[in-house]
């Protein structure tokens, strides 16, 4: 495959038109994208109950169309589900993209189009590469093959002529030619198994003995490929498998809780890790430094951006506003309008802009509280509802808790999550809470009960009971005591948990 690397290494570093639109021409991008949504959208459903014209402006839009969320467009995806079209889009709609749940299910479904899968998640991936042809002018990466960790094609909780899968997946089936041979292993049947024991075990059994010079997925599940290859292996480190390994393509979850494990297997020889926002919603951003992870915005990609300022305690601002308008270091509120008919949605990340000249970003956190340090995403409600029904099973009244994620680390080959709870009546049997959270949280949200199949990924919670008035004590150091202010119910880092239970 040596002869492939020149040729394709051209290929990218010829792609310049695209950078220069993305550095030097965004504003203008994101007015040529918003009207060919807004064309797009004038025959579907949404757009006939919104009021959509053919002359509407960016005013007209703010003003007709309110910001909307899963719950609010669940109606519309309910009619697709049904086998509906010119629902949200003006073509037809073949995928929904699965992402965990919302107060209306264990899961939610997000639209998937020809358009947005070539114009957005396709092209962005052909930048990804770009980009990196151009801070790596000689790499040698097209030479061998990349291992892509992903999902699979999954059944739909009911009935529909539509199918569905990870985002991941659904790449994968409509990819290119030459994406899938430059793939390891190539073949769809082992990338696409929904039995991640067995999948992990096959793509490192299939890929110990290729070249692989690039690899790409969620850290905390690329974490265990690896390890599985060197267990098979016989090696201590990575680079005695794969000497040509040169960049992991990370996104999903925060990195860094992760790096110095990579480290450690990488110990031989320098790895670059390049970070990319990729979602279920759309890809957004690629990292376009060497020294900075930082991600370049991407604006001439099918999205249409708007942003909703978040105040230093965490409230929303009424005020929606414009790429042109975005300032450095103010927290927002991430909205898109996509090509699959996504319209004003609000994803769920918050981002701080670090440049203006290009656009750039970082992720700064998520509009709810949540844990996703292994792609699960337990929100709020999912944990409330959660320790709600494992109180009923096991007669226990709480008082208040936290969680947060227990990391992977060399001590620890799994995570989990741990919950400080303080109790005002104690549960029968503390094992049987931990089954009984552990259940519900499976019931409620089906990327935590991915995650937890055959403990692959999570352990069950640990449980960490804490003495009764913990929480008030916590409260009164931060200067947090009175009625408005209340415990965080989830972190995705441990430094609020190690604060309490150092209390307790």
């Amino acid at each position: 495959m040596q002869f492939l690397n020149v040729p394709i290494r051209t290929f990218f570093s010829y792609r310049e038109e695209r950078l220069v639109s993305l550095y030097e021409h965004p504003i203008e991008s994101q007015e040529k994208w918003f009207n060919y949504l807004i064309e797009n959208g004038l025959k579907t459903k949404f757009g006939k109950d919104f009021g959509f014209t053919p002359s509407m402006t960016y005013e007209d839009f703010v003003l007709k169309v309110p910001v909307q969320n899963y719950n609010s467009l669940f109606p519309y995806i309910d009619h697709l589900i049904s086998g509906e079209q010119n629902i949200l889009w003006n073509t037809k709609i073949e995928w929904l993209a699965k992402s965990s749940g919302t107060t209306q299910g264990r899961s939610k479904y997000v639209p998937v189009s020809d358009e947005s899968l070539k114009e957005n998640n396709i092209i962005s991936a052909s930048d990804c590469l770009t980009i990196y042809t151009h801070m790596f002018p000689d790499t040698e990466i097209f030479g061998g093959k990349t291992i892509t960790l992903g999902g699979s094609i999954q059944p739909l909780e009911r009935e529909s002529p539509l199918k569905c899968g990870d985002i991941s997946a659904i790449l994968m089936e409509n990819m290119p030619a030459i994406g899938m041979y430059l793939k390891a292993p190539n073949s769809k049947e082992i990338l696409l198994h929904s039995n991640w024991n067995q999948k992990l075990r096959l793509i490192a059994e299939n890929t110990v003995n290729e070249n692989i010079t690039a690899i790409s997925g969620v850290p905390s599940w690329m974490l265990l490929v690896l390890k599985e290859v060197l267990k098979i292996s016989g090696k201590e480190f990575i680079h005695d498998v794969w000497p040509n390994l040169e960049v992991f393509f990370h996104g999903g979850v925060a990195f860094a809780p992760y790096k110095d494990e990579y480290q450690k297997l990488f110990a031989k020889k320098e790895v670059f890790y390049m970070n990319i926002y990729n979602a279920s919603e759309g890809f957004f951003g690629i990292q376009n430094e060497r020294d900075s992870d930082d991600m370049l915005l991407l604006t001439d990609n099918c999205v249409f951006y708007e942003f909703i300022e978040i105040n230093e305690i965490d409230e929303k601002s009424k005020n929606v506003i414009p790429l042109s308008k975005v300032e450095v270091g103010k927290n927002y509120a991430l909205v898109i309008t996509t090509a699959a008919g996504l319209w004003r949605y609000e994803i769920g990340d918050t981002i701080q802009f670090t440049s203006l000249q290009p656009f750039k970003f970082k992720i700064s956190g998520r509009t709810t509280h949540y844990m996703n340090a292994f792609g699960e995403e337990v929100v709020v409600d999912n944990a409330e509802k959660a320790i709600a029904q494992a109180c009923q099973e096991t007669n226990a009244i709480i008082s208040n808790f936290t969680a947060a994620p227990i990391f992977l680390n060399s001590e620890k080959s799994k995570g989990g999550h741990q919950w400080a709870v303080e109790f005002s009546k104690y549960p029968e049997d503390i094992e049987l809470f931990s089954i009984a959270l552990d259940n519900a949280l499976k019931g409620l949200n089906s990327d935590y009960d991915a995650k937890r199949t055959g403990d692959l990924m999570l352990v069950k919670p640990l449980i960490s009971v804490l003495e009764p008035g913990t929480f008030l004590k916590w409260l009164g150091i931060k200067n947090k005591l009175g009625g408005q202010h209340k415990v965080p119910r989830l972190q995705n880092d441990r430094t609020l948990l190690e604060e309490i239970l150092g209390i307790s």
